[in-house]
């Protein structure tokens, strides 16, 4: 019997990657290519599209070499991505408007403080569940209208299309100019500001606020549905799923059930709550969002808390400080040493996510004495991600009556035992990782192989779930609550930093 895969293109921030899986839910074949970091002004982040699209159309036939099958053995195509990245292209040419700009872009700071003010927070939440941020989409498209002479009337009259890196690859792969299909899923879409969280629809209110044309929109679907087949680089393959990255991990990590939370840990890290089908407003710092809808289920929805900044840190402790050659030897580094030595490493190097929100902030080390050496360094660096993980934990604990009970992990820091250990502590609940690193591919392969009936029902994918390494929790409650405290006086210390413009 011919083996069949499932195959998964994650799109990141970094990366395109595709990924064949088998039934077990293990890695057949993985084909990876980087793409250029564009940084033309000062906080501002850029990809090229077309770079993107050109590497998917290269890691998909080295990904199918590495196990020697043709088209004719994948069963579906599914697609994790960068979720608020930004692109607007032509619809007759196919070519995009400029680059796309990426989630970390910080250019709409300004449009954002003066939505905060007017219509203030409350116009936003009760209709997306989102604060104004420089994270999301929409500040862009109207930072685009407000800077591109003639874009916004080409929108309105139906010439421009607008979608996040998803949206671009499945119109690409389906046809493009040629009849691409211009879709999206519920995911991405509630990462825009501009869908209703309850009705899984644009919302009018904000596109009338924004400005935005619903012309230029994708058509909102499922997370795990058939769309369409490839036209090209896989022809006649169904696609069948589209997911935000977060989201796509949240799912291979089969946090299913209400109350199962994940953390993957990479440049930044991303806490994930499932809430089932209820709608929980964060009063606490953190994120609604949509987890993900199979077929015409009810979506689930999830409590999210973004942090910007964890393995990053340790690239700028190796980078910049010089203080390590290889991130694998800040765990041997901090092990010289018993503890912190009374250090705090505050990583708000372009503000603070959740819980705080807040863009003027930037980082700080408090606690510094002639004792200090750099294995202090190195502990406070790896202590920096696990308080962080404990503040959006502490605020989803504060916003749902599902008690976090687990934490399932993911993420390159989860090779490092310390922090993995330090993480259990700090929360004092087990920390699991999974047997199958690559969680956000697998969630996309799982919620494509549903849809096409690779893969029965959401039982068996727990069955495929398997436990690789635990960490217990191994702290005395005194000394983590007076840790805390420090660190919450170290996160005090770091706010009003930046000025507002045009203020003494």
């Amino acid at each position: 019997m011919v083996e069949r895969y499932v195959m998964s293109i994650d799109q990141g921030t970094t990366s395109t990657r595709c990924i064949l899986f088998d039934h077990r839910g293990r890695l057949a074949a993985v084909a990876q290519r980087e793409h250029e970091q564009h940084f033309p002004r000062p906080g501002w982040v850029e990809h090229d599209a077309v770079e993107i699209w050109r590497n998917l159309g290269r890691v998909v036939p080295e990904a199918l070499a590495g196990v020697g099958v043709g088209r004719d053995e994948i069963t579906a195509m599914g697609i994790a991505n960068q979720r608020e990245t930004a692109v607007l292209w032509d619809r007759r040419t196919g070519m995009p408007l400029g680059k796309a700009i990426v989630w970390q872009d910080t250019r709409t700071a300004a449009l954002v403080d003066d939505l905060r003010n007017d219509p203030g927070d409350d116009f936003f939440l009760e209709r997306c569940c989102l604060p104004p941020s420089t994270y999301f989409s929409a500040p862009r498209i109207r930072w685009l209208f407000d800077h591109v002479e003639g874009l916004e009337r080409r929108a309105r009259d139906g010439e421009v299309l607008f979608g996040t890196i998803e949206t671009w690859l499945i119109w690409n792969l389906t046809g493009g100019t040629a009849g691409g299909l211009h879709i999206t899923d519920v995911t991405n879409a509630s990462r825009t500001m501009l869908m209703n969280i309850r009705t899984l629809d644009w919302d009018e209110a904000l596109l009338e606020f924004f400005g935005v044309p619903r012309v230029m929109l994708p058509e909102i679907r499922p997370s795990s549905q058939r769309y369409g087949e490839a036209r090209s680089v896989l022809p006649g393959v169904p696609i069948t799923a589209a997911l935000g990255d977060q989201q796509a991990a949240l799912f291979g990590q089969t946090c299913f059930a209400p109350g199962e939370a994940k953390c993957t840990y990479g440049t930044g890290s991303f806490l994930l709550q499932n809430t089932g089908t209820d709608v929980v407003r964060s009063r606490n710092g953190l994120l609604t969002t949509v987890a993900y809808k199979i077929a015409d289920q009810p979506a689930a929805y999830a409590l999210e808390g973004p942090i910007a900044v964890t393995g990053s840190l340790v690239q700028w402790f190796r980078d910049r400080l010089g203080l390590i050659s290889s991130a694998p030897e800040i765990e041997t580094l901090a092990r010289t040493v018993e503890d912190n030595g009374g250090c705090y490493i505050v990583p708000a190097f372009s503000g603070l996510f959740a819980p705080h929100w807040r863009s003027d902030a930037r980082g700080v080390i408090v606690g510094l004495t002639s004792y200090i050496t750099k294995g202090h360094l190195a502990r406070a660096v790896l202590e920096a991600t696990g308080w962080q993980t404990r503040e959006v934990v502490d605020a989803m604990n504060a916003d749902s009556s599902l008690a976090l009970k687990e934490l399932k992990v993911d993420g390159g820091m989860t090779s490092d035992n310390l922090l993995m250990q330090f993480l259990a502590d700090v929360l004092d609940v087990p920390v699991v990782r999974p047997l199958v690193a690559e969680t956000v591919s697998l969630g996309a392969a799982y919620a494509a192989g549903l849809a096409a009936g690779y893969w029965p029902d959401l039982e068996v994918l727990r069955r495929n779930w398997h436990r690789a390494a635990q960490w217990l929790p191994d702290m005395d409650p005194a000394q983590r609550e007076s840790e805390y405290d420090n660190w919450q006086r170290a996160v005090e210390r770091s706010l009003g930093w930046i000025k507002p413009p045009n203020r003494p």
